[in-house]
């Protein structure tokens, strides 16, 4: 029985810049959010340069700061963004590939201008707080959005996957329609701002959905490790992780994993199956060493 290695050197470098960027010792709103969804892309490319796509955002932002009258309204810093972002640098939704995991690396959405909902809002958060104009992002369930709070106007949603189009709350009603085929109603918590972990952790899981469904347990293990890295770290991804570090004879990790999960989720329904689970994998450890 072969005891495979932990994790690439390269996986394990990400994974440690990714931990110190999104750690407890730090501040939600103090977290540099395009830095960190860098170094999400650094599980894919090891090599990657942070500070080429870093000033990609700077530059974009410049764009936008040189063209802005004094005091803008709202709207006009939103269609200045979007003229910016949609029709010079020319992002865009990527409707025909959706499930590409290239949509969830920040550096190929910059290079390739295709993306998913998310990271088109991550590029479009970065450059609206360069230019100091306060957008947060709204995780709405299938389809995420960005919202400014407007003094004029009350709250005005914006749809980075549609070119910056902004919408109304019965607009946004619709949009859940087309992703849950009218099944879901719109409550208000769904509209409510997301903070920058909360952010990061949805990107991650769409990583991670893709990757289970292409049955690609290593990038699955990597895209796990980071989402563990966020605080506070959930039971059922460690159950979830143990699993698979078993699929993939990381039976150290695996034991690990079901220990913690057993510490702190002793009354789980699955509680007697797992510590059955772990009992075995235990024992398979000892008669390795």
């Amino acid at each position: 029985m072969q005891h495979v290695m932990a994790s690439s050197p390269s996986s394990e470098s990400a994974l440690q810049q990714f931990a110190a960027l999104v750690g407890p010792a730090r501040e939600d709103e103090s977290i540099p959010l395009a830095e960190a969804a860098l170094a999400i892309a650094r599980m894919e490319y090891p090599d990657l340069d942070a500070g080429h796509y870093l000033a990609r955002l700077d530059e974009m932002a410049e764009q936008v700061r040189t063209r802005l009258r004094k005091n803008p309204t709202a709207r006009e810093s939103i269609a200045l963004l979007n003229q910016v972002l949609f029709q010079e640098e020319g992002l865009r939704g990527n409707r025909e590939d959706f499930y590409d995991p290239r949509n969830s690396f920040l550096n190929d959405v910059l290079d390739r201008k295709l993306g998913i909902p998310i990271t088109l809002s991550v590029v479009y958060l970065e450059v609206a707080r360069q230019i100091g104009f306060p957008v947060a992002g709204v995780g709405m369930p299938g389809h995420f959005l960005l919202k400014h709070y407007d003094v004029a106007g009350g709250e005005l949603f914006i749809d980075a996957f549609d070119r910056g189009r902004i919408l109304g709350p019965e607009d946004c009603q619709r949009r859940l329609d087309e992703v849950y085929g009218g099944q879901v109603d719109m409550r208000a918590e769904y509209l409510q701002p997301v903070m920058h972990r909360e952010i990061l952790g949805r990107m991650l899981n769409n990583l991670r959905q893709i990757y289970l469904r292409q049955k690609n347990g290593r990038k699955g293990l990597a895209v796990l490790d980071m989402l563990l890295a966020i605080p506070p770290g959930s039971p059922d991804l460690l159950r979830e992780r143990a699993l698979l570090r078993l699929d993939l004879d990381q039976y150290v990790g695996a034991a690990q994993d079901l220990g913690k999960y057993l510490k702190l989720a002793p009354e789980a329904a699955d509680a007697q199956a797992v510590r059955e689970t772990f009992d075995m994998v235990r024992q398979m450890v000892a008669r390795m060493n």
